[in-house]
């Protein structure tokens, strides 16, 4: 696509070199088409990114925001519960700490751990060293997506404190859960890494 461009682009130009716009402007008809040309190839090549259907640059930055995507996570946690609760040798109590502990550990590895992008992307390599928390809108805190996800492990640690009638050994595992995946969220840690651990 981007050689089709040029060579219209060269084609044109060379054709249009022979016209001129009048004897007394001394800017010639080809050098505002040619430039013309250029401008509007640019802008298309700008546009276009290949692989994406849309033009965010990091596309880790809006993802959570796309339509349906709390709606999914949601019934995904659902799904989660529903799967260890048919499970028959897990009694209530004990579906309810695995699905909040499984939830926890999932949104710590995506959300906290993994850096970069899972495709190329022409920001330079800018979001190489960043997790995806660090990346979500841009690294604008307190955005309605931050909010959510924020929120809903403290939701599911509220229902699974409840459900286990608030069993030490039960809130002790929840709570230590909980807390791995709400510590790395707080503004004050953003790009921050404790004792140099996942730096690189």
């Amino acid at each position: 696509m981007q050689e089709w461009f040029h060579r219209t682009l060269q084609e044109t130009g060379a054709s249009l070199k022979q016209e001129t716009w009048g004897s007394g402007h001394g800017i010639s008809l080809n050098q505002n088409l040619a430039k013309d040309w250029k401008i509007r190839t640019l802008h298309i090549q700008a546009k276009m990114n290949v692989g994406v259907a849309h033009s965010e640059v990091n596309p880790n930055t809006r993802v959570m925001n796309s339509r349906g995507m709390w709606l999914t996570y949601a019934l995904g946690v659902g799904m989660l519960h529903i799967v260890l609760l048919s499970i028959p040798f897990f009694s209530v109590p004990i579906a309810w700490t695995l699905t909040n502990v499984i939830h926890n550990l999932g949104m710590y590895v995506f959300l906290h751990a993994v850096k970069g992008t899972p495709f190329e992307t022409p920001d330079q390599g800018k979001a190489r060293l960043l997790t995806h928390w660090e990346q979500l809108d841009y690294g604008v805190q307190f955005t309605s997506s931050r909010k959510f996800f924020t929120i809903s492990p403290i939701i599911l640690y509220f229902l699974t404190s409840f459900y286990t009638k608030y069993d030490p050994t039960h809130f002790f595992i929840n709570t230590a859960s909980l807390l791995s995946v709400l510590i790395p969220k707080l503004p004050q840690l953003h790009g921050v890494r404790i004792f140099g651990i996942n730096k690189y």
